[in-house]
């Protein structure tokens, strides 16, 4: 059923004319005139596009670092300190994960997140030096507004990070990676299979943030199954 409202009074909410010759004297005044509401705006988030000039970005894998700490567009600010990855260059696995975490200081995944990766690692027969440990945010952020992020060229700059990388494959935590590396919001994350990027295309593994994994832990084994499956054929 619909309904139709209007902001004005209508109907039986106006008062009836008195008739008769003292009509004049009784009458209620006129109703004032309601102002006009402007019209809301749309709520629509925008940011200022993150990284400067593309002209600026880092073309080697040894200046990224630098960059990553020293660009100023490439966040806003805030009071946790900007984090480097860590790693080199043509790593086995590339770990991407959303933002350090908010213990981080010297280096990245240094809480809890950090412990449980470790634990991972150790489970799946590698080593902490045959991995490239990154982050899509260069800081800790409280609420990250990923929408806006996403349109202020974050995808851009996480596609330039993997390609000066150049891992062999990428297992990427938490469901904000993936428009970052081209994934459709409206497919399964167990859909992203490849990274394409410039003619390049690197094997992708789409899992829960860590954070979800430390506290379910029917999520680190479904995790652990689709690990096993994708690594089967992996040497």
């Amino acid at each position: 059923m619909e309904y139709d409202f209007t902001d004005e009074a209508s109907g039986w909410l106006e008062a009836e004319a008195p008739q008769g010759p003292d009509a004049s004297a009784t009458a209620p005044p006129p109703p004032r005139p309601v102002p006009e509401r402007p019209p809301i705006a749309p709520q629509v988030s925008q940011l200022a596009k993150i990284g400067g000039d593309r002209a600026g970005w880092p073309t080697e894998f040894g200046a990224f670092a630098e960059w990553w700490l020293g660009e100023k567009s490439l966040d806003q600010g805030g009071i946790n300190p900007r984090i480097a990855p860590v790693g080199n260059q043509g790593a086995k696995l590339m770990l991407l994960v959303e933002q350090p975490e908010a213990e981080d200081s010297d280096h990245l995944l240094s809480g809890p997140q950090g412990r449980l990766l470790g634990n991972m690692l150790l489970a799946m027969g590698l080593e902490r030096e045959q991995c490239y440990i990154a982050s899509a945010l260069p800081r800790h952020m409280p609420l990250p507004d990923w929408p806006a992020l996403h349109g202020a060229e974050l995808a851009e700059i996480t596609a330039h990070h993997i390609a000066l990388a150049r891992p062999e494959r990428i297992l990427a935590f938490g469901r904000n990676i993936l428009p970052l590396l081209g994934h459709d919001m409206a497919q399964d994350p167990a859909a992203l299979q490849l990274f394409n990027h410039e003619g390049t295309s690197i094997p992708a593994l789409a899992a829960g943030s860590l954070e979800s994994l430390l506290v379910h832990a029917g999520r680190r084994a479904r995790f652990w199954r689709r690990w096993l499956e994708w690594t089967d054929d992996w040497s």
